[in-house]
């Protein structure tokens, strides 16, 4: 299965089948029979690319219901620490943070749900990230938590002092402040 659990509800890895040779390789980084098949069903309408360099630092980025996106991201080149927190009320893993290297060469993706705060940190000289949405960007819906959250502990792969984090970046509050209105949905 090209799925694999991360410990937390709906939250998976994938893992693409990649046929390689002496000419390069191949392999479908979206296939909609193929998440089907795995009883996963979205209907990606935007595609988003992000080119940064080291020590960038994205998120902790949200959208509020009923703007609220599902996101499958993978790194095109280079290396990123991709983290998400699971803000779903009466989730078991409520408040808990999951971080996976994502990279051009272990071509594993994230699919992220609705419910869970979004950000990563570019540990190779420059990555290029690219995310299918299934929703569009609402800029009125925008949440977030605070990277360097003391309770959150998240562990970016780089010195935070030497991070490049957004002016609005800097300002999200922390997770015991945030509003939003996701609910865990057994």
């Amino acid at each position: 299965m090209p799925f694999l659990q991360t410990g937390i509800a709906d939250l998976l890895i994938f893992e693409p089948t990649v046929f390689g040779d002496n000419r390069g390789y191949f392999f479908e980084s979206y296939n909609a029979n193929t998440f089907k098949a795995n009883g996963l069903e979205y209907n990606f309408v935007q595609d988003n690319q992000a080119r940064s360099t080291y020590g960038v630092l994205r998120g902790l980025h949200y959208q509020l219901e009923p703007y609220a996106q599902t996101k499958l991201i993978r790194v095109l080149e280079g290396r990123i620490i991709d983290v998400v927190v699971d803000i779903r009320k009466g989730s078991p893993t409520y408040g808990k943070s999951f971080t996976i290297e994502l990279s051009a060469e272990n071509k594993l993706q994230l699919l992220v749900p609705k419910g869970f705060a979004h950000g990563y940190a570019v540990t190779s000289e420059t990555a290029e990230v690219m995310y299918k949405c299934d929703n569009f960007y609402h800029k009125a819906s925008e949440g977030g938590i605070i990277y360097n959250d003391p309770a959150l502990n998240i562990d970016w792969g780089i010195d935070l002092n030497d991070a490049i984090v957004s002016e609005k970046d800097q300002i999200l509050p922390k997770l015991a402040d945030i509003h939003h209105n996701f609910v865990f949905n057994s």
